[in-house]
């Protein structure tokens, strides 16, 4: 359960990077959705980006 748990923490806190999703501004759920996705694409580029440099 701990390494599960790290896992999920560090995603949080990943994405509390991006202002607009660590409060809720949006009132739709599709652009909400949409910017959750936006986030998590970034995210992995990023990652990605990272070890093949």
């Amino acid at each position: 359960m701990g390494k599960l748990r790290y896992v999920i923490e560090q995603t949080f806190l990943l994405l509390h990077h991006f202002k607009r999703l660590a409060v809720r501004w949006e009132r739709r759920l599709d652009l909400h959705d949409a910017l959750v996705s936006l986030a998590c694409g970034l995210v992995c580029w990023r990652r990605l980006k990272k070890t093949r440099a």
